[in-house]
């Protein structure tokens, strides 16, 4: 019997409906405004994802790494509810990981409560090592949901 990895998830509640906050987040173009790794350096993609199937390009830098590209297969849509999309290279052959960021959406108390969940369950151990289990990454998503709240609550003064 294996062990089977649990995603790891940040929630924030953030005072803009689902419909607003979903909006950003579909949007390719403005993932480096809420992007809380600081990795993400632009879409080669413009136009927001319509559906499962949908491919979006994000330019990317790590230290690492360098400069690289990855193409972002949407898995899971269901508008104002959720997104999901499997990241792998798209300059380059590389062993594909099979993880998945998610984001979810749920109506609560005036707001919504958006949910980042970064998922390895279908990667191979060198994913899960590397990320410890996606740990890695716990502080960069709640930075990333802080960065959306500001941008959906962030209103200019009417003029």
């Amino acid at each position: 019997m294996t062990d089977r990895i649990e995603p790891v998830s940040v929630s924030r509640w953030i005072a803009a409906s689902p419909e607003e906050v979903f909006a950003l987040v579909r949007e390719p173009s403005r993932h480096v405004d809420f992007d809380g790794s600081g990795m993400l350096r632009g879409a080669l993609d413009y136009g927001p994802v319509e559906g499962a199937g949908d491919v979006f390009v994000m330019r990317m830098y790590h230290e690492q790494f360098g400069d690289y590209e990855m193409a972002n297969t949407v898995v899971e849509f269901e508008p104002d509810r959720l997104i999901a999309w499997e990241p792998s290279r798209h300059d380059e052959e590389a062993e594909h990981w099979h993880y998945r960021w998610r984001y979810s959406f749920s109506p609560e108390g005036g707001g919504t409560l958006v949910t980042e969940s970064f998922d390895l369950s279908s990667s191979p151990p060198a994913a899960c090592q590397a990320t410890k289990g996606g740990t890695v990454w716990l502080e960069a998503m709640r930075e990333s949901l802080a960065r959306l709240d500001k941008l959906c609550t962030s209103r200019p003064a009417a003029g």
